[in-house]
């Protein structure tokens, strides 16, 4: 399907496969197009930018679909990434393979991403949860709830579980992750750059 289908917008979202980890990190990458730490902060060459974004994103995906936690909508114009408890969202070789990617495009600028990626691991909470890594809507589509419709699936079934939810996000997106049920634990600023939101969400009763 190379375009979204509007007639499946009510439909339940879908798992995704290995088959489908081209789909979910093109619908990301271009979510996270102008996202204030994927965008400029991270990459500041606009000329590479969207490349150096997909090869790290290929990544992440593809350590992500180790989980039965990828899910889709039905549509398939929005992707939301989830690493179950005990999960790791990585790898050692896909770690090894991100660092590179990194060095590669960014030179010395690497490594202040690099520690980014560490002080996502420091605030992480030590309580079994499920983490959303990422969530993204295709941007032919912003604004018209498919990723709210997403979101909001996954979590009927993580109250389902009684199981909560964690999270980070821009500054931007703290009121929209609120609406949720998410609340801010936390918050920290990456080096000369935005700052992030720890955010975490008990289940709801169901």
């Amino acid at each position: 399907m190379s375009a979204c289908d509007a007639s499946l917008e009510t439909e339940a979202p879908v798992l995704a496969t290995a088959d489908d980890a081209s789909v979910v990190t093109r619908i990301l990458v271009d979510a996270f197009r102008d996202d204030p730490m994927w965008g400029p902060w991270a990459f500041p060459d606009p000329a590479t930018r969207r490349a150096s974004r997909e090869a790290v994103f290929r990544i992440v995906v593809e350590g992500a679909l180790a989980h039965p936690h990828v899910w889709l909508s039905a549509d398939r114009c929005a992707a939301a990434l989830w690493i179950p408890p005990g999960g790791r969202e990585l790898s050692p070789e896909q770690e090894e393979r991100i660092d590179a990617v990194l060095r590669a495009a960014l030179g010395d600028g690497a490594a202040a991403v690099l520690r980014a990626f560490e002080r996502f691991e420091e605030v992480r909470p030590s309580e079994p949860h499920q983490y959303l890594t990422l969530l993204g809507t295709r941007p032919d589509h912003w604004g018209k709830g498919v990723g709210g419709r997403l979101l909001r699936a996954n979590l009927r079934e993580l109250d389902a579980e009684g199981t909560p939810a964690y999270l980070e996000a821009s500054d931007e997106l703290v009121s929209y992750y609120e609406r949720f049920g998410f609340r801010g634990s936390s918050r920290f600023v990456v080096d000369d750059g935005p700052t992030v939101n720890a955010m975490w969400r008990d289940p709801e009763p169901v």
